[in-house]
C-alpha cells in the first residue's frame, strides 16, 4: 500500500558554503527526509561529501537522514556513515559482490537498509531481498550529477516495484531520484512512488521559496 508522500530534498543542490543553514531551512520548510548523496568519483563520475560532513550536519536537523551511497566498494564505509548519524543507508546492487550481506551489515548497525536500482538495473535485482529492505530507490537518471533529465522508462519500473512491495505485505519506502520536478513529481506518485528526492526543484528560489516548493512537489 502506497504510504503518505514524503519529500527528500537532495542537498547536492544546496549552497555548499552554507550547508548547515540550508539543512535547517529545508527542515523548517517541511522536508520529511534530508537526502545526502555520497559520490566517490569511481562508482559514479563525481565526488561529493563523506561521513565527516554527514556527522557535521547531524546537529542541524532531527529529520531522517537518508544517505545514498554511490561508492564502491561500499562495505568498508557503512559503519562510518552509521556512526555519523545516517538513519537510512542505501547502496547500489552493483557496488558490492554480496548485496544481501551488505544489507545485513546495515541492519546490524541499527539502521534502515535500502537498495538503489540504476536505470538499466532490472526490478529482479530485488528478488530475495524485499524481506530485508526498508527502502527501494529507483534512479530516474544515471547517477553522478544533479540537474539531469528524467528517464521516462523508470515509471514502469516504479509501477512494477509498487506491485511487488504491495504483494509482500511489508512497509517499504518506494523512492525515486532524478529529474523530479513539478511536472514529473505527480507522474512518479501516480506510478506508485511515495518518497520523492528533489534537488533543483526544492532549492530553486532560495530559502524563502523552499516551503512552497516542497508543498507543490508533495501535490
Amino acid at each position: 500500500m502506497q504510504q503518505p508522500i514524503r519529500i527528500a530534498p537532495s542537498i547536492l543542490s544546496a549552497d555548499f558554503a552554507n550547508l548547515g543553514e540550508e539543512v535547517r531551512a529545508i527542515d523548517r520548510a517541511g522536508a520529511d527526509y534530508i537526502h545526502i548523496d555520497v559520490m566517490d568519483g569511481h562508482f559514479v563520475p563525481n565526488i561529493t561529501i563523506g561521513s565527516g560532513v554527514t556527522k557535521a550536519l547531524r546537529p542541524h536537523s532531527e529529520k531522517v537522514f537518508d544517505v545514498h551511497l554511490m561508492i564502491a566498494p561500499v562495505d568498508p564505509f557503512i559503519e562510518d556513515f552509521a556512526k555519523a548519524g545516517a538513519d537510512i543507508i542505501t547502496v547500489h546492487v552493483e557496488a558490492t559482490p554480496h548485496v544481501h550481506r551488505t544489507i545485513q551489515l546495515i541492519k546490524s548497525l541499527g539502521k534502515k537498509a535500502g537498495i538503489s536500482l540504476n536505470p538499466s538495473t532490472p526490478v529482479s535485482a530485488v528478488d530475495y531481498l524485499l524481506g530485508e529492505l526498508d527502502l527501494v530507490l529507483v534512479m530516474s537518471v544515471n547517477p553522478g550529477f544533479g540537474g539531469q533529465s528524467f528517464i521516462e522508462s523508470q515509471l514502469d519500473k516504479v509501477a512494477e516495484l509498487r506491485r511487488r512491495i504491495d504483494d509482500s505485505g511489508r512497509t517499504i519506502d518506494l523512492e525515486i531520484d532524478g529529474g523530479i520536478n513539478f511536472d514529473t513529481a505527480p507522474r512518479a506518485i501516480a506510478a506508485g512512488a511515495d518518497v520523492l528526492v528533489a534537488g533543483t526543484a526544492t532549492f530553486t528560489g532560495g530559502p524563502d521559496a523552499y516551503e512552497a516548493n516542497i508543498r507543490r512537489l508533495r501535490g
